[in-house]
């Protein structure tokens, strides 16, 4: 792990011999201009990177990406629909790493933008050699979490396989995923789904988001219409 110590002008990043392959193209993505700038100056002064550009709102993100094209993006997930945004980032035609900034490391949050695409994570507890470790390493193609998170990856890929049906012609849905999928069929909304449930907005958008993946599919439509072909939205309807 990088060490970082004070001095007259700020933070100076110890070297590791290792990770002096070549410089990190690195864009800071941030709605807060302090945190935003602070981030980009502290990076500015290591060797090892170069912060090729800075923004906070998701459309102008997307732009200076294109544009500068990165090697790393410090992402904060209060910008925007980041989970959207990170999709379109890990895109392989776009090809850039993702650094989750100041994630909450609630396992939820952690399978999600895991799944979205985010190849580390730095909470909230973690220091800036931190931060330097984890943007080197992703740099390089390794996934980088912290023991906690990893523990949250683990159970969900457990999770994972304890679902996978022995047919692999066949789907496995848990009673409220099947819940969710019969008002998804009648074309509710999220919030609407939420409401006839009694669940939060989040909780529905984690149950699509789970029968999406187990399906197969990319968009709700075509998840209803794959599972009545299957029969298994046949005879059933909420009143």
């Amino acid at each position: 792990m990088m060490s970082a110590r004070p001095t007259a002008d700020g933070i100076e990043l110890a070297r590791s011999p290792q990770t002096e392959l070549r410089v990190v193209r690195t864009f800071v993505a941030t709605h807060v201009r302090l945190y935003r700038e602070a981030l980009a100056d502290v990076l500015a002064r290591d060797a090892r990177f170069e912060v090729v550009g800075a923004a906070g709102e998701r459309r102008e993100i997307l732009a200076r990406v294109a544009e500068v094209d990165p090697d790393v993006v410090l992402l904060d997930p209060a910008v925007g629909d980041s989970l959207g945004l990170i999709r379109e980032l890990a895109d392989p035609l776009v090809g850039v790493k993702i650094v989750a900034l100041a994630s909450s490391g609630a396992e939820l949050d952690v399978i999600l933008y895991a799944e979205a695409g985010v190849s580390g994570f730095v909470t909230c507890e973690e220091s800036v050699a931190d931060l330097v470790a984890t943007i080197l390493r992703a740099a390089q193609g390794e996934l980088v979490v912290s023991p906690q998170l990893a523990g949250a990856l683990l159970r969900r890929v457990t999770r994972l396989v304890r679902e996978r049906p022995g047919d692999s012609s066949e789907w496995v849905l848990t009673p409220r995923e099947l819940e969710v999928a019969l008002l998804l069929d009648e074309g509710f909304s999220n919030k609407q789904i939420a409401a006839r449930l009694a669940l939060a907005v989040p909780t529905v958008k984690h149950h699509v988001h789970h029968i999406l993946h187990k399906i197969g599919v990319a968009n709700r439509g075509a998840a209803a219409a794959r599972l009545r072909q299957r029969g298994l939205l046949d005879g059933t309807r909420h009143g």
